[in-house]
């Protein structure tokens, strides 16, 4: 059995991870705990409080305890707004409370395009322009080509809770570049883990949302592979090798 440990920020899609936990149909136990986000809003102010250390400790001590073997913090927008250099301290910073190998959405992002060897995305950012500029800064701080990117100008992670299928499939498609080899959703309050299949079917290429992906991050921080085709084309694919 491997236990992967991760910390959501409040209440919004968190049931995408009981239902990835199934869909990989392994030994694998995903154990989710609640962070303390403070102010709910997709503001630069509030985004770098909810990812503060004070706010992580108590779910990382916890995590920690119940014995998981990576922690990682399942906030994308609380990362990549301390920008490339904060981020990684951020999770270094984790890695020590929790005893474990650490992550962040934001770096799981940066990895699975990797993976996937994408050169150039699209991204379709919930968040308002000021805040999915800087998702695509840390992107390309990463390596990576950014084509475009698409904000809904959406202020709480409680409001991008309650998108269905229909919202989903139309940021999707709105922010899809013929450039782009795939295409990047980087909320975890969005509920993507059951529509994968169907989203790259949609789309004809690859995409990358952040439940998904922060998954995925903690299976590789214990390196683990699952092949689950439901999960989507990251989840079936030999890892690409970098020459």
């Amino acid at each position: 059995m491997t236990a992967l440990g991760f910390l959501y920020p409040g209440h919004s899609a968190e049931d995408d991870y009981p239902r990835i936990e199934q869909l990989l149909g392994s030994d694998i136990r995903v154990e989710v705990v609640h962070t303390d986000i403070g102010e709910d809003a997709h503001r630069v102010d509030a985004l770098r409080e909810m990812g503060s250390p004070q706010r992580l400790a108590p779910g990382v001590e916890e995590l920690r305890l119940g014995g998981a073997e990576a922690v990682v913090w399942a906030c994308t927008s609380g990362s990549f707004v301390l920008g490339w250099q904060g981020a990684h301290e951020q999770v270094r910073a984790l890695a020590r409370s929790a005893g474990t190998p650490a992550s962040s959405t934001s770096f799981a992002f940066v990895h699975a395009v990797q993976e996937i060897g994408a050169r150039r995305v699209a991204v379709g950012a919930t968040y308002p322009d000021d805040v999915a500029s800087l998702f695509a800064e840390f992107l390309r701080a990463g390596g990576t080509e950014v084509t475009g990117v698409r904000s809904s100008g959406i202020i709480t992670a409680a409001e991008v809770g309650t998108w269905q299928e229909a919202e989903l499939f139309a940021l999707a498609r709105a922010a899809d570049d013929p450039d782009a080899d795939a295409v990047l959703l980087p909320d975890t309050a969005l509920h993507t883990a059951a529509y994968l299949p169907q989203l790259e079917k949609d789309l004809g290429k690859p995409v990358l949302t952040a439940n998904q992906v922060t998954v995925w991050e903690a299976l590789r921080l214990t390196d683990r592979r699952v092949n689950a085709p439901q999960l989507g084309s990251l989840f079936t694919r030999e890892p690409i090798v970098q020459v």
